[in-house]
């Protein structure tokens, strides 16, 4: 009798320490022989979560380079919009070439600060301007992140995968130096932006400032979709990483009421057992005293 009713205490012990342990850890899947199957699902999902929320991380690191070149690009905005008004200025017949001259040199000054713009406009190391971000999709220079240094258009990775339909896309800045946009004596010689030392130059310019402000213009616009374009991806992958961890309590965390349920019936149940084995302990004693 006594062995039995140890037997039962055992078990009742082992219950209410289970309880315990997922009452005190929270977890209802806290070791794989609590729930091998739900453990393996639960690993997978904390991987995506992770994943997920380190994606949401690089997106918005790749929001805030495109920031610094949006920025950097308004800056060479307002150098072009002031040499565009000096080629105006020296278009006019009321100079002569002493004085367009000066206004020239002006113009090449903001065409040297143009470069020096795109040159120096960097985040995390990376330059964004100078046409290192330039290869097109699917050149054979572009980025494939097999090398130790990346060039060619910029991967951004937000998924939990490799699948380029699903996980990643790439950002292209074109290069924007006086030179790219033809514009100053550092363009191609004959470019209609080249000088406005000359009338006919100053002339010309009008035209090759106006063309240089609509390529600068057009990297701008495909920036700017792809800054809306990653903002949209944020918020999904918020969606995604906060309904996968619903998924993942569900599977993971205890019931608290059901599990305080099942702790009130161990402790119980010990109680009894404990008590009966005091009990059973004492029958012993109660045969001996029919012999005395």
């Amino acid at each position: 009798m006594a062995n039995t009713v140890s037997r039962n205490l055992n078990t009742h012990y082992s219950a209410l320490s289970d309880s315990t342990r997922k009452l005190s850890s929270g977890l209802r899947v806290e070791r794989a022989a609590d729930d091998a199957a739900g453990l393996a699902v639960r690993e997978l999902m904390r991987a995506d979560i992770a994943a997920l929320q380190q994606g949401v991380r690089n997106a918005n690191d790749a929001i805030s380079l495109i920031q610094t070149a949006d920025g950097a690009l308004q800056t060479i905005d307002e150098k072009l919009i002031r040499m565009k008004e000096l080629a105006e200025q020296a278009a006019t017949g009321t100079y002569d070439s002493v004085q367009r001259a000066i206004i020239d040199s002006e113009y090449q000054a903001m065409a040297s600060e143009i470069t020096r713009i795109a040159n120096a406009t960097k985040f995390s190391n990376i330059k964004l301007l100078d046409g290192n971000l330039s290869a097109l999709a699917g050149d054979a220079d572009g980025h494939d992140g097999s090398g130790l240094s990346s060039k060619g258009k910029l991967k951004i990775h937000f998924g939990t995968g490799n699948d380029s339909d699903e996980d990643y896309y790439y950002i292209r800045i074109g290069s924007t130096t006086a030179s790219s946009l033809g514009v100053g004596n550092s363009a191609a010689a004959g470019s209609a932006a080249f000088s406005i030392s000359t009338q006919e130059g100053a002339q010309k310019a009008l035209d090759g400032i106006t063309s240089a402000i609509v390529s600068k213009d057009n990297i701008r616009a495909h920036l700017g979709a792809l800054q809306n374009r990653l903002e949209n991806t944020v918020a999904n992958l918020s969606i995604q990483a906060e309904n996968l961890q619903a998924s993942e309590s569900r599977i993971s965390d205890v019931d608290v009421a059901t599990e305080m349920t099942n702790f009130v019936r161990n402790q119980t149940l010990a109680n009894a057992a404990n008590s009966m084995l005091g009990q059973a302990n004492s029958l012993p004693q109660m045969a001996l005293s029919l012999i005395r």
